[in-house]
């Protein structure tokens, strides 16, 4: 098994428990409990989860912050199938004609990988990942704002790209995450980036984040907003019970495939 599959499965196993040991985890893996510890080592550093003793804790359990993004390429390759999944769904809300919003990260390619073939619309993108994936779709019109461009996710923000945003009018948006906390709402961990997704939330007339299991109960340095400004989160699975409850309170929906 890859290391990247692993974390996903810990991410995952740790977030629908709780707590679970580092035997648990191993033998649920079929893995040492040597290697367990040195994933839950990265996955700590990485923000999903909090090493307690004898195991991991759920951040929503730890109460944690989290630590840092891990790179684009690391990401691009881990939880792939999960992405895949929430990409399929929310491309199942978009209808022909539609202006739509794809936000940034590996999971909103993900996402306009999976607009139908025959979809005509407008996207509007901070992501020049996104946009290269729709560009050459006949009857796809592909807006991007301009302003500076972070490398890795290769996304646009800046000033430019807010005043671009404060001037669409949207009927759907897709906005990627870093977390979701029943504590926090929606976090996020580039700062510059913050203003833009506030742009396409108040243009937008229905604004549902992507987030798979493994970012459910982590809090992301940024915040963006609370559930109260979401149509909902679409996620692989309900990786935190506590999180859907927050959801469910402020009037949202999950949306799981």
């Amino acid at each position: 098994m890859l290391p990247a599959e692993r974390h996903r499965r810990i991410t995952a196993a740790v977030n629908q428990a709780g707590t679970l040991s580092t035997e648990a985890l191993a033998a649920e893996l079929g893995v040492s409990s040597e290697t367990v510890r040195r994933d839950l080592a990265q996955l700590e550093t990485r923000g999903a989860l909090s090493r307690v003793h004898g195991g991991a804790a759920a951040l929503s359990v730890a109460r944690g912050l989290t630590g840092e993004e891990a790179p684009f390429d690391e990401r691009a390759t881990e939880g792939r199938e999960a992405k895949e999944a929430i990409g399929r769904t929310a491309a199942g809300l978009v209808r022909p004609g539609m202006t739509v919003v794809i936000d940034l990260g590996t999971t909103a390619v993900s996402v306009a990988r999976a607009l139908p073939a025959d979809f005509r619309g407008l996207v509007a993108t901070a992501s020049l990942l996104v946009a290269g994936e729709l560009a050459g779709r006949p009857g796809v019109e592909v807006l991007i704002p301009g302003g500076r461009v972070r490398g890795g996710d290769l996304v646009c923000s800046g000033p430019t790209a807010v005043s671009f945003f404060d001037g669409l009018h949207a009927d759907i948006a897709f906005i990627g995450s870093g977390g979701v906390s029943a504590d926090a709402g929606v976090t996020d961990f580039h700062f510059d980036e913050i203003a833009t997704k506030s742009a396409i939330i108040r243009r937008s007339a229905r604004t549902y984040v992507l987030a798979d299991a493994s970012k459910h109960g982590r809090i992301a340095p940024h915040r963006v907003c609370d559930f109260e400004a979401c149509t909902g989160v679409i996620a692989d699975l309900v990786g935190d019970q506590a999180v859907a409850n927050a959801i469910g309170r402020s009037g949202g929906t999950v949306i799981t495939p």
